[in-house]
């Protein structure tokens, strides 16, 4: 018997936290039944184990959800006997980026040598924490057997990786997913990549996407669009094209190239229930074939969709010392051609597509001056009326292999002591007046499922790509209730709503 361990994954190109089916996931099932066909594959997460060691049952009192137990699969209360009988362990995980989520809390190094303790077999990691077991071996001495840095095939199973396989090879270890999915009591959102690399000429100091893979790869349209029909037969619906650093620089920009992929996905996957997208350089959604691109995403994906670019700073100066090659001009302009393609909302309320900003404090540079700077350019932008659909603000994490880390230590930046109060500005100067833009007070939403109970109520969404939450608030509704909401109220990076009255 062979088992995955899912710690979850977060990177700048690619989310691994349950709905999201990360591409590593697939990966490890694949090479696992090529290299022992016929073997029984079991998929466990760290909140099974947490489940196990908590005596089988979640840390906190019902109704409310447990963020350390909430992605149990249907294993959860086997997952330590399936771990310790295990001939062979594959420890998916990382955080190439700070991450935070409501309901779920990725493997920290200390769990998952708990959760190995018991293990006899043999134990392979793989994920962007080997990127750091490979920085400090002495830390994870004796923890595993061998280390993937990127993707594991059947070939290299046993002896460790420091390049991702060539795509072909992925091509012919790929398999039915069928008997994953059957063991994820969620619906999954499948990640699907497209290619390796950056297409830029320069790279930004503190991306990881260059140390990850120097080179650019691209999948061929055919092998994506098989993998989707793969997932669409094992019963998935959901889809995000988002393991890569630039969606609209897909095979250098080749406009046909995306209408054939976003096609092919349409034809394979008839009845979809989401498809959308990840990572946009603003450089690439500025240029003229830009607009045309994000005309096609609008067209051929589902409603709701986000375009994330990263501006990271407007400060001229941090942009000079980190090698970032996108000006406030070209980030307006990118802005720009998302709201002309993708601003027209669908059938179920959301814009079909818009705009996701990324800006990063704690980078070389940095002055007083760059947070004037990030609230002065974003004024401009709303006062131009533009919309937007979700803000990210992170501190930089210097990632072993980039520049950045190459610096060492340094000293503290004006963010080191002030970045959660400049968050707090660009939350309630931009990030809430534009969810009064975007989700307007009286809106309907419907077709929103329950999926998180707190102190403060019921969390309700869709399924999809930094899908808008909608907190009802002082209620306790199941999970997994299908209901229609209308917005209430804002805030920063959410909205409040109230379920409508069911039709006769």
């Amino acid at each position: 018997m062979l088992v995955i361990l899912d710690c979850f994954t977060v990177e700048p190109s690619g989310l691994g936290v349950p709905p999201y089916l990360s591409t590593y996931v697939r990966n490890a099932w694949s090479a696992l039944h090529q290299a022992r066909p016929g073997e029984d594959v079991r998929y466990l997460t760290i909140d099974d184990v947490r489940w196990c060691l908590a005596g089988g049952g979640p840390l906190v009192e019902p109704p409310e959800s447990d963020p350390l137990t909430y992605s149990t699969t249907v294993n959860r209360d086997d997952a330590i006997q399936l771990l310790r009988d295990a001939e062979i362990v594959i420890v998916i995980a990382g955080d190439a980026v700070p991450s935070v989520h409501l309901h779920a809390v990725n493997g920290s190094l200390e769990e998952i040598a708990r959760a190995l303790a018991c293990t006899r077999g043999s134990r392979y990691l793989l994920g962007p924490l080997s990127t750091y077991a490979l920085a400090a071996p002495a830390q994870y001495a004796g923890l595993f057997d061998a280390v993937h840095t990127h993707t594991v095939t059947s070939g290299d199973l046993l002896l460790g990786s420091r390049q991702p396989a060539a795509y072909e090879q992925m091509r012919r270890d790929r398999t039915s997913f069928t008997g994953l999915i059957e063991q994820m009591p969620w619906r999954p959102i499948a990640e699907l990549e497209l290619y390796r690399g950056c297409t830029r000429r320069k790279f930004c100091d503190f991306c990881n996407e260059p140390a990850k893979s120097p080179l650019v790869a691209f999948r061929d349209v055919d092998d994506v669009v098989a993998e989707a029909a793969q997932l669409y037969a094992a019963g998935v619906r959901n889809f995000r094209l988002g393991q890569q650093t630039c969606f609209f620089s897909y095979r250098h920009r080749d406009e046909e190239a995306i209408r054939a992929l976003l096609s092919g996905i349409r034809d394979h996957c008839p009845d979809l229930e989401v498809l959308h997208i990840d990572n946009a350089d603003p450089l690439a959604v500025a240029a003229p074939v830009g607009l045309r691109i994000a005309k096609l995403v609008a067209d051929y994906c589902t409603e709701g969709n986000c375009a994330p670019m990263g501006i990271e700073t407007f400060d001229p100066v941090v942009i000079e010392r980190n090698n970032l090659t996108c000006t406030p001009e070209i980030l307006r302009r990118a802005v720009e051609h998302v709201n002309e393609a993708g601003a027209a909302r669908g059938p179920g309320g959301l814009p079909m597509l818009l705009p996701g900003l990324n800006l990063i404090y704690g980078l070389p540079g940095e002055t007083h001056r760059t947070h004037a700077a990030n609230l002065r350019r974003l004024a401009e932008m709303l006062d131009a009326g533009l919309l937007c659909h979700r803000t990210n603000v992170r501190l930089a994490r210097p990632f072993p292999g980039t520049p950045l880390a190459a610096l060492g230590a340094r000293e503290p930046l004006p963010s080191a002591e002030h970045f959660d109060s400049w968050k707090a500005d660009i939350d309630f100067t931009w990030d809430l007046p534009m969810k009064e833009r975007v989700y307007p007070t009286g809106l309907q939403l419907p077709g929103l499922h329950s999926y998180f109970i707190g102190q403060g109520g019921t969390w309700w969404r869709r399924l999809g790509s930094y899908s808008i939450q909608v907190v009802e608030r002082g209620a306790a509704v199941p999970l997994g209730t299908t209901a229609d909401l209308v917005v209430t109220g804002h805030a920063p990076r959410l909205i409040h709503g109230e379920r409508l009255a069911p039709t006769a």
